[in-house]
């Protein structure tokens, strides 16, 4: 029932000419966020890095936000602290929440290199921040005498943090509780959740945060790039170890979506089939289509078939800064791009999913709607076409009898407006969509 927005790209401070200024840059467009339905955005990393010049991903100072002049100046790639949280009140301003990214994981950046004396090895492991908050030797990385064995997996071959050592794991508690209840964030974004115990993370998600003066529980997402039985597995251990429930990315789903737009006849059976997060566990699944780490692996086809298929189904879909900004693919005021799809989401999406039609080239699926005290959404058919060359479509058994449909959202390679729908008395009626494409259809 909700949309975030992935609020920047790989480089992008330097792609779009906005070095040290991105969380101002992104607050410019908040108010235009808000109004086409974005509840919210996820900021990249927030702390100093390695370099000022850096995404974010090699945190050095944890606590120092961009006003400290260490790693190359005072900034960093985004900005400073008074410029994010005029940025995170801005969002609250227009009901939107705020996301912050979380590599707990590695570091970058030390300033001494020390001998681990468990394995003799030499490592960048001396940290002297001066934020004067959380330095670090090397007992505060693996092996450490807290914990010799990792327990995760290493990142390019950064220095890894020992949680079960005290100090490092009062700190990132202290982090946390900067990022929740002084900086008002909403949520947070676990980058590598392979790299480290699911304890700690479920440890950050359970604690009893206090925001304006109430206990707050934050939205908690992990990054664990694996295949489907693997993060089921990873989602069923972190869970354990919070009452506050922990979401996961749907690579799966990702995948299955690339070779739907990338992939010459594709068979849509597939998307059908177990695996997927969003199938098997559809309330902790956050779908998308890109991100900032697909580089070469990025969808290049057609990509308004997989946001279609992410607005429509279970989930908390996540839309991509740069498909919805650079590729031009928010298409505001049309029926053909992103906007259309968030309103239909918001408005319709709602209640199970079930399939009405599948074959190797033309999916038919009906969300059947519900309402509450607070909110109702109408429900809907949604029809995707694998065709290139036609528009395809069945007679398919729907919920509503005597019900007139009409298209709220449609793409394809025919943008011909699609024509309205009515069913008869058993709830029968052919919906089509257009070659390559798909339609929104919505009751009235």
């Amino acid at each position: 029932m909700s949309v975030m927005l992935q609020a920047f790209y790989w480089d992008c401070p330097a792609k779009e000419k906005q070095d040290h200024n991105w969380w101002n840059f992104v607050a410019e467009h908040i108010p235009e966020l808000a109004k086409s339905g974005f509840d919210a955005v996820w900021l990249p990393p927030i702390s100093k890095a390695a370099e000022t010049r850096s995404m974010g991903y090699d945190p050095y100072d944890y606590f120092d936000l961009g006003d400290l002049d260490q790693k190359g100046g005072a900034k960093t790639w985004y900005g400073n602290r008074a410029e994010l949280e005029a940025l995170i009140k801005k969002a609250h301003d227009n009901r939107m929440g705020c996301y912050a990214d979380m590599v707990i994981s590695h570091n970058s950046g030390g300033d001494e290199e020390e001998t681990n004396p468990l394995d003799g090895k030499k490592r960048w492991t001396k940290f002297n921040p001066k934020s004067g908050r959380f330095p670090r030797d090397w007992n505060c990385f693996h092996p450490s005498r807290y914990e010799v064995a990792l327990e995760g997996e290493l990142f390019a071959g950064f220095p890894h943090l020992c949680h079960r050592n005290p100090l490092v794991y009062t700190s990132i508690m202290e982090y946390a509780q900067l990022i929740i209840e002084e900086l008002g964030f909403d949520g947070f974004r676990f980058d590598f959740a392979k790299g480290y115990g699911a304890w700690i993370l479920g440890t950050i998600a359970k604690y009893r945060y206090v925001k304006d003066g109430k206990e707050f529980t934050p939205f908690v997402v992990g990054e664990y790039w694996e295949d489907g039985e693997s993060i089921e597995q990873w989602l069923t251990k972190v869970n354990s170890f919070s009452d506050n429930q922990v979401a996961a990315f749907d690579f799966p789903l990702r995948y299955q979506l690339k070779d739907l737009c990338d992939t010459f006849h594709y068979d849509l059976r597939n998307l059908t089939r177990a695996g997927a997060i969003v199938t098997d566990r559809p309330r902790k699944a956050v779908t998308f289509v890109d991100n900032h780490d697909m580089g070469d692996n990025t969808i290049v086809n057609d990509k308004m078939l997989a946001y279609s298929y992410i607005l429509v189904h279970e989930g908390y879909p996540s839309v991509f800064w740069y498909d919805y900004y650079n590729n031009s693919l928010a298409r505001a005021g049309t029926p053909n791009g992103i906007d259309a799809l968030i309103a239909a989401h918001h408005s319709h999406a709602g209640g199970d999913s079930q399939i009405l039609h599948v074959d190797p080239d033309l999916y038919i699926m009906q969300r059947c709607g519900f309402r509450d005290d607070n909110v109702q959404k109408a429900g809907l058919i949604y029809v995707l076409n694998n065709l290139g060359d036609k528009w395809s479509g069945a007679t398919v058994k729907t919920k509503w009898k005597n019900q007139e449909f009409i298209p709220v959202a449609w793409d394809g390679h025919d943008t011909t407006i699609p024509n309205e729908r009515t069913t008869n008395a058993e709830g029968c009626s052919e919906f089509p969509a257009p070659p390559r494409g798909y339609v929104v259809y919505a009751p009235v």
